[in-house]
């Protein structure tokens, strides 16, 4: 799921909303944990459970827990991400932003809400759809953080925002003292990951089976590794596509109704760069069929749609064709 980018009514409205549809003042006025302190990233690991990057600037915030880090927000940026298991995208961005969060050093926090679970959370910020993710400063929310995965246009947006947020939040300040009397150097790059290199060098060496062995061994102890699953699921289709014939395309041509011809095809198609021809030719399919044709046919196109970015308008446009075709 996708939102747009938000507008000057949509905010106004979240904001009345945080103020008024849930008393989240009773949440911000709970005293904080003890040995925690607004102003400090360490009293805002407080607010929530432990998170599972095990960072104090990533946290799981529940509704009694809220309040902390409504509190850290008249020091530091904070980030509320609302996410679900059933919304991958939302999960998909939370991973990117905790990685974010991390590299940050204490200048912004993100706190996770499981938003099943705390459902007054999610009617305070009128959440209607996923992903969704708000930047609160001085407890109440500013704006909503772009929804893309895409670690860079995040980069670029969170540098901008802590320039206009620097003079009036002071921890922004002391977080950069911090990390520069720390010796941490932002643009110093990050030491190769072992597991991501054996994995490309099996790739460059032809040999599929171990690239998504590697890759599917990073997955089973961190699911939400966007790079990796992004990884298993190009390093898939590079397999299929060295194995198809030169006529691909030709023969799913000559057989319509064939749903592994029609898939081999849109394979062929993503890999020359035709993702349109591939995903209509899916969608196509999946309306002619039933049964486990058009469940296979509607998988294979699942998993090609997880080989480009979340807001990738082609991907966005196929989808709900897609659920058009299916109901």
């Amino acid at each position: 799921m996708s939102r747009p980018h938000p507008r000057q009514q949509q905010a106004a409205a979240m904001s009345a909303a945080f103020a008024g549809a849930v008393d989240l003042s009773a949440l911000k006025n709970r005293p904080a944990a003890p040995g925690s302190g607004p102003g400090a990233p360490a009293g805002a690991a407080a607010a929530g459970a432990p998170s599972q990057e095990a960072s104090p600037y990533v946290v799981d915030v529940d509704e009694p827990t809220f309040g902390g880090l409504v509190q850290a927000s008249t020091q530091i940026p904070v980030v509320i991400n609302l996410e679900a298991s059933w919304a991958e995208p939302s999960l998909a961005l939370s991973a990117v932003l905790s990685k974010l969060a991390v590299a940050a050093g204490g200048t912004w926090i993100l706190g996770r809400v499981d938003v099943d679970a705390n459902p007054q959370i999610a009617q305070a910020f009128q959440v209607q759809s996923l992903p969704m993710a708000i930047l609160i400063v001085q407890g109440r929310p500013a704006a909503e953080v772009p929804p893309t995965t895409s670690e860079a246009e995040l980069k670029k947006w969170f540098a901008q925002v802590l320039d206009q947020l620097r003079p009036v939040l002071p921890g922004i300040a002391q977080a950069e003292a911090q990390r520069a009397a720390d010796g941490a150097d932002e643009d110093e790059p990050e030491p190769e990951d072992p597991r991501f290199v054996a994995a490309e060098e099996a790739l460059a060496n032809g040999d599929y089976a171990a690239a998504e062995l590697a890759y599917q061994q990073i997955l089973a102890t961190e699911p939400g590794n966007v790079e990796a699953k992004a990884a298993l699921a190009q390093t898939g289709l590079l397999a299929r596509v060295d194995a198809l014939p030169a006529d691909a395309i030709a023969r799913a041509d000559a057989a319509p109704d064939d749903v592994a011809l029609q898939c081999s095809a849109a394979d062929a198609q993503v890999a020359g760069g035709d993702a349109e021809g591939a995903f209509a030719r899916l969608i196509a399919i999946v309306r002619r069929t039933a049964g486990d044709d058009r469940t296979a046919a509607r998988e294979h196109l699942v998993e090609l749609f997880g080989l480009f970015a979340t807001d990738d308008p082609e991907v966005i446009k196929a989808r709900r064709a897609l659920a058009a075709a299916l109901y």
